[in-house]
């Protein structure tokens, strides 16, 4: 199949390169509109959730009561100065009605929790204009010049929940330019030292391109249709610029091996398709079937994140298996134009394949060492994962400095704890205030509480509001919103619990609850896929147990490094507390996927020496030495691009770049160069075992590249030339490759030796 459509791209090139160019370009004039279309940061919370419908029910009876704006006000006297008040009024009223709806201070409430302990600060809180979340942004964005205006000597800084969320979606925004101005010109630079050539190293380059513009038209047709959190411009950039970077250097790579053996350009791009081309098919759908798991969650990040992901996915094969081929059709050998130290570059890919070489069959000298170290290895780097904090995103993802996250910590340190976000018990079915007075007492002899107040109450619905002395993401705090959840209701009332520490409980009682189905839809669908691809039931459950083995190792760093703050000066963040659910169940997806697309390309080079020789034990160290290099330098570019995101201001968004980066390095090294070769070399022929029923149905559906091995023919198997000469004695002048060339003499070294020769065991 894949064969015959190599072909028929080469025979309609310029019809294929005309319509990709005419797509590019409403993809540049329409796509590029998708920043004004996504919906702004947040998406967090579970729809349906106890605390979703605590916040629900208060607003359509008592209104909403959210600290869209947190104004923290800071002078040289004390609140009681008569002209203190009067400079924070002045500043209030000058307001304009249209985009804020009202405000709470201290002199209007009389509450002491909107002063500091020194009586030197105070804050005033404000409701703002607008129907949603975004009608809300809107009205901060046209006050914000205003809100920090204030005169008689007094300082004022603007944070809060809308404040946080726009600052964040701007600095998102101006990251990914960056981003893509750090990452394009280190990438020209690697791709040139990798193919030695100008014309070869910018074909990777210009698929990522067409990804870049391809996913952000996906994103804004999705904007349409439904709501698309503004972080998935980030994500599905970072994802699409590297998947189509690693498929256009494997597909590009394949191309010049191809001419390399002589091969007419129509056939070399034909067999370049039905190796390199139906290994990113399957990497591609491997990849996008693994972010499809996060469709099962309730969480619009998550959803978005997932139609995104998938969208961009899509988009990568598509360029990669028709826009690139058309090219390298249109190109032939002309690929291999603009050299740059063509010598060096052949002298580079030499010794490539030698140290690649060596590592292969060291692995296959001493498997079980190789295997048991490099587990131990990924298990010791999971274990800080054990120390997880679960918390929510808020002004702590911002960079030091920032006003909004410098009234966020001002809240926490010099004023009462979680004035602005307390547990929210919200009562329904009565108007007895003796018997919610009574409820709201037991709610503070709860321990950890430190009191709780009515803020709100219109006919049969109240509002009380739990303070506490913890951190709102702590442990200790989310116990206690099980301990209010637990308290009996009034007689004959109703009670839902919500607030910020109760919606990251919700949360992760959504995530728990999804996570088994994630498992075995990705992990399902990817043993079927596998299967596909290699005919085998035991390279499926060893590639799943691998990832896993990566993904907790990856974890335990992301612990390490955020939340326990190694590395934090180096990475310019300050530590977080706590982790969002959501950003761990995001990487878990993309990086399965990504291992995967490894995975599937050293598997099919194994598998074609497998198919070639029969040989277990050949192929894996054929298949290593062959695609190490390539790999490796994949991963390289993948990381440059990550690692280009990593330097967002947002620790979440920095976090998911660093933990990637990471993640994929290990991946790339200690897992397919040592630990996967190591365990297939001690299965042995066990690799590539099904049942009788499974094996029939793979040779009749399978996607395979080449015929299976014919036994009555002899066989060859590659080695380096050190092998060679060690094991060539045994070859007699009657032996034949099965392409037709002689074998190696007994006396020239070579990198070839017959079936005969001797393997080290392990």
């Amino acid at each position: 199949m894949f064969d015959r459509w190599g072909r028929w791209v080469h025979r309609r090139r310029r019809w294929v390169l005309a319509v990709a160019g005419a797509a590019l370009v409403f993809a540049g004039v329409w796509g590029t509109g998708v920043f004004g279309a996504l919906s702004s940061a947040g998406g967090f919370e579970t729809p349906g959730s106890e605390g979703a419908k605590a916040a629900k029910i208060a607003e359509q009876a008592l209104g909403r009561d959210a600290a869209d704006v947190v104004i923290l006000y800071q002078g040289e006297t004390t609140v009681d100065d008569p002209s203190y008040r009067a400079s924070v009024e002045r500043a209030l009223a000058a307001l304009p009605s249209g985009q804020v709806a009202g405000a709470a201070t201290y002199w209007t409430t009389g509450e002491p929790q909107y002063v500091s302990g020194d009586r030197t600060s105070t804050y005033a809180v404000l409701e703002l204009a607008g129907a949603d979340d975004a009608a809300r942004a809107d009205a901060y964005r046209a006050v914000e010049g205003e809100l920090t205006e204030v005169g008689g000597g007094l300082t004022a800084k603007a944070g809060g929940d809308v404040a946080t969320s726009v600052v964040i979606d701007d600095r998102a925004a101006s990251d990914i330019v960056r981003a893509e101005a750090i990452a394009m010109p280190l990438l020209l630079a690697l791709l040139v030292l990798i193919f030695g050539g100008l014309v070869a190293a910018s074909l990777p380059l210009l698929i990522g391109g067409v990804a870049i513009l391809g996913s952000f038209t996906a994103l804004h047709a999705l904007a349409h249709l439904t709501d698309v959190s503004i972080f998935a411009v980030n994500i599905t950039t970072f994802l699409g610029l590297g998947l189509a970077i690693d498929y256009g250097l494997f597909m590009v790579s394949r191309f010049r091996e191809e001419l390399r053996r002589g091969r007419p350009v129509e056939d070399a791009l034909a067999a370049t398709m039905n190796t390199a081309g139906r290994t990113v098919a399957v990497s591609g759908v491997t990849v996008a079937v693994s972010l499809s798991g996060l469709l099962l969650f309730d969480q619009n990040f998550l959803v978005s994140m997932g139609y995104g992901g998938i969208a961009t996915v899509f988009v990568c094969m598509l360029g990669a298996l028709t826009v690139l081929p058309a090219l390298l059709a249109v190109l032939g050998p002309k690929v291999n134009a603009l050299p740059v130290r063509r010598r060096a570059a052949r002298r580079r890919h030499r010794a490539s394949r030698g140290w690649w070489g060596r590592i292969a069959y060291s692995v296959m000298r001493r498997p079980l060492v190789y295997a048991v170290a490099a587990t131990a290895l990924l298990v010791a780097l999971g274990g800080p994962f054990l120390r997880i904090n679960w918390g929510g995103v808020d002004a702590a993802a911002l960079p030091d400095g920032t006003d909004a996250r410098a009234v966020a910590e001002a809240m926490e340190t010099r004023f009462p704890r979680n004035a602005t976000s307390p547990i929210s018990a919200v009562v329904t079915g009565t108007s007895d205030r003796a018997a919610i007075g009574a409820y709201g007492d037991r709610l503070a002899e709860l321990p950890g509480a430190a009191d709780a107040a009515v803020t709100g109450a219109s006919g049969t619905t109240t509002r009380l509001a739990l303070r506490y002395d913890a951190a709102p993401y702590s442990e200790t705090a989310r116990d206690l919103v099980q301990k209010v959840r637990d308290v009996p209701a009034p007689p004959g009332a109703q009670v839902h619990v919500g607030g910020a520490t109760a919606d990251v409980v919700d949360e992760l009682d959504g995530l728990g609850g999804t996570l088994p189905w994630l498992a075995l839809l990705v992990g399902g669908a990817t043993f079927v896929l596998l299967f596909l691809a290699f005919g085998s039931v035991v390279l499926p459950l060893k590639a799943i147990v691998m990832n896993m083995l990566s993904l907790a190792a990856t974890f335990g760093l992301v612990v390490l490094i955020f939340q326990e703050g190694h590395l934090s000066g180096l990475l310019d963040f300050t530590p977080i507390d706590a982790i969002a659910p959501a950003m761990p169940i995001l990487m878990l997806v993309m990086l399965f996927g990504i291992s995967m697309d490894y995975e599937v390309f050293l598997l099919s080079r194994i598998r074609e020496e497998y198919d070639r020789t029969g040989l277990n034990t050949a192929a894996v160290a054929a298949g290593v030495e062959r695609t190490g290099s390539i790999i490796t330098s994949a991963a390289l570019l993948f990381i440059v691009v990550i690692g280009a995101f990593a330097t967002s201001g947002i620790t979440f968004i920095k976090m998911v770049g660093v933990g990637m980066a990471v993640a994929i390095l290990m991946d790339a090294t200690v897992v397919r160069a040592l630990l996967v070769p190591a365990m297939m070399r001690l299965m042995g022929r066990a690799n590539w075992w099904a049942p009788g029923p499974l094996a029939r149905l793979y040779r009749r559906y399978g996607i395979s590249e080449v015929p299976a091995a014919d036994p009555r023919k002899p066989l060859v198997v590659p080695v380096t030339p050190r092998e060679t000469e060690r094991h060539s004695t045994g070859t007699t002048s009657r032996d034949a490759y099965r392409d037709g060339s002689r074998p190696a003499d007994p006396k020239t070294p070579s990198r070839d030796v017959p079936l005969e020769a001797p393997w080290p065991r392990g």
